[in-house]
């Protein structure tokens, strides 16, 4: 396993040095959409301190970062009509991970509808600013 690279996306989105679509965030977490959606409301929950994954986080970090997963997955169920909710974590590149800064995927579901293939073909950005608005106006009303 190798160290915490402070040039990962997830650092630069972090430091305002890319752009995204942000839906929460507090002193600890930042939640985002996912640019390469396997649905709709698709969104990733990080810690804002660099760690890698949850071989290395402080569990601190860790607990800060499920409170708003949880936080974001009460939002989903409302502002997509979801049925359930995934929960997906993914640890260095053998357990999928692709992005070396500790996240966690949220994912609302609906019955009998498929995850899209995880392509890395980015969705359009007036989709997910639509989706990141749904979801943000779901936060303010939870």
């Amino acid at each position: 396993m190798s160290g915490y690279d402070n040039d990962n996306v997830f650092a630069k989105i972090l430091r305002g040095e890319l752009p995204c679509h942000k839906v929460y965030e507090d002193d600890e977490t930042f939640a985002f959409m996912d640019i390469m959606p396997r649905c709709d409301g698709h969104t990733l929950v990080i810690p804002k301190v660099p760690s890698r994954n949850i071989l290395d986080i402080d569990m601190a970090d860790m607990t800060n970062v499920m409170t708003t997963v949880q936080k974001i997955a009460r939002a989903q169920l409302k502002a997509f009509d979801a049925d359930g909710i995934t929960i997906q974590q993914f640890n260095e590149g053998a357990g999928g991970q692709v992005v070396f800064h500790s996240h966690v995927h949220v994912l609302p579901r609906h019955e009998g509808v498929k995850l899209r293939p995880h392509t890395g073909e980015i969705a359009d950005q007036g989709e997910l600013a639509a989706n990141a608005e749904k979801l943000v106006q779901a936060l303010k009303d939870t």
